[in-house]
């Protein structure tokens, strides 16, 4: 099959994007790489937050800043943006036009921000009952907190991931630490665009859209995975180990010579070859460490013998060795490194995108790799309003002197 023919697995799907910073973007940006119609829904001329979230910028053809941040970028190729104020009553009737012609609306506003627009579900629902309007808020549309603004870094310490994440208390550099990453909004995102798909393959058999309620809190909360089994099952609140697992050991970063690797023993089997590779085939025999549960009931012991072997050799030198006997090895790259990683290289992670302001932009590759529909790059981050008279004329087919006058208006 020759995929440059081939269609976009949401092919035809219509998105009302009215999100902004990234948990939002980041889902309608997924939806997007899949093939739909995504149109980016900005404030007149101060558009998403995140466009102004800089340095870096963009460099242009000529090598000067565009004013297009790097954060914006990485959140929002494969759309088309409008402009439309809609705190103006026309703004909000263009809005209610394009929801009737859309199959899903994603917004990020506050508990019931929209519905003094005339923008809440409801009344969407109203205009068009197959229509699936997505709602990412910090904490819910219901529950006491409702109400309150929620970001990533909050819901990181409120959810409990801070608890997990830094040094053990009683250790030199102890206390919590955020990710450094905003992996709660990229989680929300995912989240909701698995919650979309299954709502629009539901509209398939039923007819019917829905409200799908997508809360930063509670994503941080099913994505503790299992810290949370491990406090649900067995009454244990999980504390900070610095890069060590609760569960396993050996599974840390471990000393080298000129370093730091990881090392990711699964099972008994892995743990004994690990041993022979580190020259210390006696460790695998020894009754303290024979089993799982006894190495992590002795974990300081063991990692102090481990460490001491590893200090030895480079980290090249040990991964080399341990992935000659199957045990799980790596080092810890920088991004730089990241991105010049052989396999990294290999794979085309990183893709190239022309934009209009007659530069590139080099993004990060959407991970998901399909047979028969494959994600296409059609077009970089949009600059702000770049397609307005496109969509509204499109989209709405409304005349040009009409788009004019809506402009003149400063609706859009």
């Amino acid at each position: 099959m020759d995929k440059t023919l081939s269609v976009g697995a949401l092919e035809g799907v219509r998105v009302l994007d009215l999100s902004r910073v990234l948990a939002g973007p980041w889902a309608s940006q997924l939806l997007a790489d899949l093939g739909a119609d995504v149109v980016k829904v900005e404030r007149p001329r101060t558009g998403d937050d995140t466009r102004a979230w800089g340095p870096p910028w963009l460099a242009d053809g000529e090598g000067d800043a565009t004013g297009e941040s790097a954060y914006y970028l990485c959140a929002n190729r494969n759309k088309r943006s409008v402009t439309i104020d809609i705190s103006h009553p026309d703004g909000q009737a263009l809005i209610k036009r394009m929801a009737a012609e859309a199959d899903v609306f994603i917004e990020n506003f506050k508990v019931g921000g929209l519905k003094q627009y005339g923008l809440d579900y409801a009344s969407l629902k109203a205009v068009n009952s197959r229509l699936i309007y997505c709602s990412i808020t910090g904490f819910g549309q219901d529950g006491p907190y409702a109400s309150r603004a929620g970001y990533d870094f909050l819901i990181q310490g409120m959810g409990g991931l801070m608890s997990l994440t830094g040094r053990a208390d009683g250790t030199e550099g102890a206390g919590p630490v955020k990710v450094g990453v905003a992996l709660t909004d990229v989680m929300t995102g995912l989240y909701a665009t698995v919650g979309i798909l299954a709502a629009l393959a539901r509209r398939d058999r039923s007819g019917e859209g829905q409200h799908v309620d997508l809360s930063l809190l509670d994503v941080q909360i099913a994505s503790l995975a299992n810290q949370a089994s491990n406090y649900l099952i067995g009454g244990m609140v999980p504390s900070r180990l610095g890069n060590a697992h609760p569960n396993i050991v050996p599974y840390q970063e471990f000393s080298t010579a000129d370093g730091y690797m990881i090392i990711a023993v699964g099972n008994d089997g892995q743990f004994r070859h690990c041993c022979e590779a580190l020259g210390l085939a006696g460790l695998a025999i020894d009754e303290r460490f024979l089993t799982n549960p006894l190495r992590v009931k002795h974990r300081a012991e063991l990692v102090a013998l481990l460490e001491a072997a590893t200090k030895t050799r480079n980290t090249r030198e040990w991964v080399k060795a341990m992935e000659a006997v199957g045990v799980p090895c790596g080092p810890i790259n920088n991004v730089a490194e990241v991105f010049e990683d052989q396999h990294v290289l290999a794979r085309g992670v990183r893709v190239e995108m022309p934009h209009v302001s007659g530069g590139n932009v080099a993004m990060v590759a959407n991970p998901i790799r399909m047979s028969e529909s494959p994600v296409q790059y059609r077009s970089a981050p949009p600059r702000l309003g770049q397609h307005t008279d496109e969509v509204l004329l499109g989209w709405l087919r409304l005349s040009g002197e009409e788009v004019d006058t809506l402009r003149e208006s400063k609706v859009l």
